[in-house]
């Protein structure tokens, strides 16, 4: 049986306020009209050049106007000498992508501490093999593992997120793991929604932001279809529809460029990203 996009909505709605109470407030508080949401930098996206330079890289991504960057690995740099390179050009850590162990047992307060020195509140978990989504069972104990981490880390004014793969949208039963999983976690739990993943997993990301109102702290805007070269902007993705509802009902507070094709250059491409998102009033 398949879900309705009505059903969806009405279901995820639902989990988040039976687990609302165990939320960071900013995790359910959407932006204010007024109140542009910044734009960051997945630092993947240019990773090739941020192996040789990092230095370099952050200071030229602070220069096309990016407001923060968002790490995917640290190149050998301590959290000392990123967060000076990140004040030297003005730029936030709006996220890291990380393991979960590093989440768990002993190594928690490190990763704690880490982050604590970039300013960053954001632990996302980039990936999960598909063994801990697998089956309702398998999700709903992984989603308990998300919401004891959730608690810890919100002590420290952090939140603990999962991203999205297009893998995390095939059917467990009549939902999608995706779904699943971040209906059995409490809303404490962000939702990294990544959209060109979504779609080409076959997901439905505009139905996903709208069914878990508040969870989306942090979205990567990444384009689907379109030409080879086509950066945010010149695809298929309604970006209308996507930053109506974060802007609304999402609690969005960052909107995170994330742009993986290889034709062209890295750095030129997430410059056009933005230069698009600028135009569209971003």
């Amino acid at each position: 049986m398949n879900i309705s996009r009505r059903e969806l909505l009405k279901w995820g709605a639902g989990a988040g306020a039976a687990c609302l109470a165990g939320a960071s407030p900013l995790a359910a508080a959407a932006k204010p009209k007024d109140a542009k949401i910044p734009i960051g930098l997945q630092v993947y996206s240019v990773r090739h050049q941020a192996e040789k330079e990092l230095p370099r890289v952050l200071e030229a991504v602070a220069k096309m106007g990016y407001q923060g960057v968002e790490f995917a690995g640290y190149y050998n740099w301590t959290a000392a000498d990123l967060r000076k390179m990140l004040d030297a050009g003005g730029l936030k850590c709006c996220g890291t992508h990380i393991r979960l162990d590093t989440l768990q047992g002993d190594a928690l307060a490190g990763t704690v501490e880490f982050n604590q020195t970039l300013g960053n509140p954001y632990l996302i978990v980039s990936y999960m093999p598909h063994s801990m989504l697998e089956s309702v069972e398998k999700i709903k104990e992984t989603a308990k593992i998300y919401d004891d981490v959730a608690a810890k880390v919100k002590e420290n004014g952090m939140r603990v997120g999962y991203h999205a793969h297009g893998g995390d949208f095939v059917k467990v039963g009549d939902k999608t793991a995706w779904d699943l999983f971040f209906g059995s976690t409490c809303a404490g739990v962000s939702m990294q929604m990544d959209i060109g993943n979504c779609i080409e997993g076959g997901g439905d990301p505009y139905a996903i932001l709208e069914a878990f109102p508040g969870r989306s702290a942090t979205v990567h805007l990444k384009e689907y279809g379109g030409p080879k070269e086509a950066v945010v902007g010149e695809g298929e993705v309604d970006w209308k529809k996507v930053f109506r509802i974060c802007e609304t009902s999402g609690g969005t507070e960052w909107y995170i460029v994330e742009h993986e094709r290889g034709a062209g250059d890295p750095l030129e491409n997430v410059k056009k990203c933005l230069a698009n998102l600028r135009k569209m009033g971003k």
